[in-house]
This record gives C-alpha cells, structure tokens and sequence, in this order.
C-alpha cells in the first residue's frame, strides 16, 4: 500500500539553551537539542528526566477533591458500608477498576465491582448500573476513567442514597455532576500541577492519598504500579511529567514483579523479555480491550485481579481468543469499508472527510477501522454501524485536526458524542444520517487548515550516519520510556547511496543497505515502503528519515534504522 507523500518539517529548538545545556551536561549537542524539544532546559530538569523517582510524585492532596473522596472513602470502610467501583470497559477503565478494587480489598471486605455493557449500557455512567448499585444495597460508588458529563447518573444515584466520587480524566462540561467529589485535574479550579493523568492514573492517586490519610507506607501501592503502566500505554496520554515518573515505575514492576494476570498474559504472549510501551500497546493491550469489545470486559477485570495462576491462564487464554475473533472480525469491516470508498471514489476524493456507514459491522472494532482510513486516506474518518435503533460509530482525526471540536459542530444532529482532540464516539438517529455526513463535511473543510490536508513527518535532529555509535545510542536509549510528547525521536540523514545490497521483502518492505559520503555500511527497514526501491536504485543520492532501534537476528543485536520516509537529495 503506497503511503501518502509527506511534508517534511524540522523541528525548531532553543539554540542558545541547547548550548547552555551542553555545557553542564558534557554530552553530544544533538542530544541537548533533543532534550530542549522537550522542554528540558536545567541540569536538575535533565536529572528529573534520564531518573525518574518515586519522590518526584506530587502530592495526592494538591487534586481539588481529595479531601472529601479520601475521607468518605475512609468513613465508608469505618461504617462497613457496601461500595461498588465502576469503571469504562477499556483498558484504562479495567486497570482502574482493578487496581482500586484490588488494593482495598485487603482493607474492606464489602466491595464489588460493576462495568456496563458496551452494546446494552454504552459509554458512561449508566442508570442500570446505578440500580444494580442500589440493588446491592451500596452506599457508595467510585466511578473510574467516566462520570464527568454523568449528570442524570448522578442525580440518580443522589436520590437512591448512593454517594459517587468521580475519577475521571476526560474534558468536563461548565456544569460539573453533584457527585459527592471530582477529582480531575481539568476541572475548573483544580491546582493539581499536573493535567494530563490517565483514569487510570487518577485512580492511583486517590490510593495515595488514602494510604497518605491512614499513615501507611506509600511503597505498598507500588504492587499496582503494572496496571497504571498499561493504562498509560495503552490510552496515549503524553509519557511527560508525573506520567513519565509512572511508567517508569511501573515498567520496572511490570518486568519485575508483574501482578498474576499480567505475569500469565507475558508467558504465553513470548513477546521481548524486556517490556517497553510499544510491547504493552501490541501484546498486552489488545487482548485486554476485546474483552469489552467482543463480550463483556469484566473478563479483562478477572484476569487483572486473578491471584490464582491456574485460573489467570484460562482467563488470559479466553481473551487471547477473544482477541483473535476481534481481529477476523476488524480484517473483514475493513476490507469492507474499502471496497465501499474505491467504489465511490470519484465522490469521496474531493471531500475532506470519510464517514461510512453499514447496518451489521460490528460496534466493538470500528474505531479501529476508523484508525486505518485515516493510515491510508490521512482525513478525519468515521466509521459507525447499527446497535438497536440508533447508529453507533467512532471518529479518529489526521494529524493535528480536532475531531472532537468538530462533532461539537455537529452536536444537534447527534443524541450523543464524547471523546477528546483524536478520537471520539458519537450515536444518533438512522433518520439523521444524511444530514450529518453532509454537516460534518462542511465543519470539516471549514475548519482544516492550509497544509493540514497532507501527512506531515516531523524531523527532531539532521545527523550524518557516522553519528549514530553505540556511545550515542547508550544515552538516546535513556530517553525511554517513549509516547506521546516524548516520541523516539525522527533523525534525517542526507547524500544517501545504496550499497546494491537493498533489497523489497515480502514485495511490499524496503530493506535498506546504505552509506554516507565513507561511512560503514548501515542497515535499516522500511515497512510498506517497498515502492521506494526504484528510487533507491536509480538516484545517485536519497535522503532518508528514521528512529534508531536495536535489532536482535540469530542472537546478534545491531543498531538499525527504522525508516519512515525517503525521498530524492536536494540537488
């Protein structure tokens, strides 16, 4: 699949700080450039960055709400009141569900846990779980990684004498619920220093500052330190700040002492002895999603809370199953949803944007789908399908487009939508399909911007080859763990000649053998880059973009390049 042509853009850097910091720190400026990208501009700073610490985690009590969350939490193990912990049916909704439900069940015994169903509940704080709540006699609910725009849930709740506290990261409406306490950093007023937690994560924090509360060692918390890494993986949220410091931490428990279910998954996945992000996105994520997208997602919460190991091995063997129907499932709707667009081509290539629609494809994989339109068309995508009598759909946005924004557009013509700048879901009525593919096209043109329209790959560093040493790779590697706002950084080499020994693998990867000016020869891959082989052959130079990575063959490890994109030299 030839990929879209894309504008190169280098990027800018503090060039005085980049110096200053290269005097204190003594090693090569380009790494100094790289940590100035990323806002790194002190010794101490850098010091905070390549070792993070448990201490470098901000106080629990600075979060508007944890005063009141923690002490009702408190009383309500006092009063041995029943409490439900309700959670999304994701991977940062399972992994907050299990790490409050895991943790506090060594302290209070009357605790259950409820996610809603995908297809008969949705997305959100639901009324039958608020009647199963109260069915259970619960007086309290913690309401994990949803719950900020649950108004009618909570009101509900409120009139059952149910109290809620909200543990939710998502972007709040101007009127919050009457929960009994929020804690989300993006709620208005909240001098929390840091915005951009997981729920996850924000349930992490409600756990510190119970244990802070009842004076109990904060290290006890570290045994759900591999679920909060997962949640961060796994919901793209920026690897920066506090989230940084809990990946850290939590990867090591993760490749140390991972939790049961966790330790089982890794076993059979076989997957790098050593997890990083990438490891956690691809093998343990997807198995963990199907669960709510197939089933029901409290399958995912049985194997995350799983302490018998027997038992961990059927759960995670049903999900890996589940995951394999998943991806079947996901192959088929998108074959479909592009044979739909190749057939109406002439129509869809002037547009700016894709909505497809078919009756029976399945609500659980469609945000996926939407993902590769947007690989492959890099325009904002919908994608949606029929559940019950209303259509039901995801969105995923290209590049910097604000696809959220968009739907806000779009709000009168849809029963609901929620999400944030890259990704959403919406539902609305069959009758108002039309209107709304025609509307959203027209907020969409409206709000691209000039370049938008076209992939952008950005370029953090022009190096020669003869750069790239062991030495160098020794301290990048130290830039882990990668993700968002702290992507592996792009390098750019120009005056590239092929050797003669690259090569097309699988007719479709780009296997590169390569010099620069009288440098070594350096290996890299291109995957689905195979089409650039001519180009290689036939220029006397190309440039090339790439991250560099280590490559293990027949127990031989190597610095290769991960190629992203080639073009012909400057002349």
């Amino acid at each position: 699949m030839k990929s879209l042509s894309k504008i190169w853009q280098k990027q800018s850097y503090d060039v005085q700080a980049a110096a200053e910091l290269q005097s204190v720190l003594n090693i090569h400026p380009v790494l100094c450039q790289l940590l100035v990208q990323r806002d790194i501009k002190t010794y101490q700073s850098a010091k905070d960055f390549f070792r993070p610490q448990w201490s470098h985690l901000h106080d629990p009590f600075l979060m508007l709400g944890m005063e009141q969350a923690v002490q009702r939490l408190v009383q309500a193990i006092i009063k041995k009141e029943k409490i439900v912990i309700y959670g999304d049916y994701d991977v940062d909704g399972t992994t907050s569900v299990s790490i409050i439900y895991r943790f506090l069940k060594s302290y209070h015994e009357y605790l259950v846990y409820y996610v809603p169903d995908r297809y008969t509940e949705g997305y959100g704080l639901s009324i039958q779980g608020i009647e199963w709540a109260k069915e259970q006699e619960a007086s309290l609910m913690i309401v994990l990684d949803c719950g900020i725009k649950g108004h009618e849930a909570v009101d509900k709740a409120n009139l059952l004498g149910i109290d809620t506290i909200i543990c939710d990261h998502h972007l709040p409406d101007e009127v919050l619920p009457a929960a009994y306490a929020i804690l989300n950093p993006k709620q208005p007023n909240c001098p929390y220093p840091y915005k951009e937690l997981s729920g996850c994560a924000i349930g992490f924090k409600f756990l510190q500052g119970f244990v802070r509360y009842c004076a109990i060692d904060e290290k006890v918390l570290e045994e759900v330190l591999d679920l909060v890494a997962v949640s961060l993986a796994c919901d793209f949220v920026p690897l920066t700040g506090e989230n940084r410091v809990l990946m850290s931490l939590g990867l090591y428990r993760l490749n140390n002492r991972p939790s049961t279910g966790i330790a089982i998954l890794k076993k059979i996945l076989q997957r790098q002895p050593l997890y990083t992000v990438r490891d956690i996105v691809f093998g343990i994520g997807p198995p963990i999603n199907a669960a709510g997208r197939l089933v029901h997602a409290k399958l995912a919460i049985e194997l995350l809370t799983a302490i018998d190991e027997v038992e961990a091995e059927v759960l995670a063997n049903q999900l890996l199953t589940i995951n394999s129907e998943r991806r079947d499932i996901e192959k088929n709707i998108e074959a479909e949803a592009f044979a739909l667009l190749e057939e109406e081509m002439t129509e869809h290539i002037s547009k700016q944007s894709i909505v497809v629609y078919q009756a029976n494809w399945h609500k659980g994989v469609v945000g996926i789908v939407a993902a590769r339109l947007v690989d492959h068309y890099y325009k904002p995508s919908i994608v949606l399908a029929l559940s019950g009598d209303k259509i039901v759909g995801s969105a995923r946005t290209a590049g910097q487009f604000n696809i959220h924004a968009a739907l806000e557009q779009c709000q009168d013509l849809l029963l609901t939508f929620g999400g944030h700048h890259h990704a959403a879901g919406l539902t609305l009525d069959p009758t108002q399909l039309g209107a709304f593919i025609d509307r959203f096209e027209t907020v969409v043109a409206q709000m691209m911007k000039v370049g938008e329209e076209q992939p952008i790959q950005h370029i953090d560093a022009v190096v020669d080859l003869e750069l790239l040493t062991p030495s160098f790779w020794n301290i990048l590697r130290q830039f882990e763990p990668f993700g968002p706002k702290n992507m592996r950084p792009v390098f750019a080499t120009k005056g590239i000649r092929d050797t003669g020994y690259s090569t097309v693998l699988k007719e479709k990867h780009l296997k590169l053998k390569v010099k620069q000016k009288k440098s070594k020869t350096y290996t890299g891959i291109g995957f689905n880059l195979g089409h650039y082989f001519p180009m290689l052959q036939e220029e006397d130079k190309v440039d090339i973009c790439y991250v560099l990575e280590e490559n293990t063959y027949r127990n031989r490890t190597s610095l290769q390049l991960n190629v992203r994109d080639v073009r012909q030299s400057e002349r």
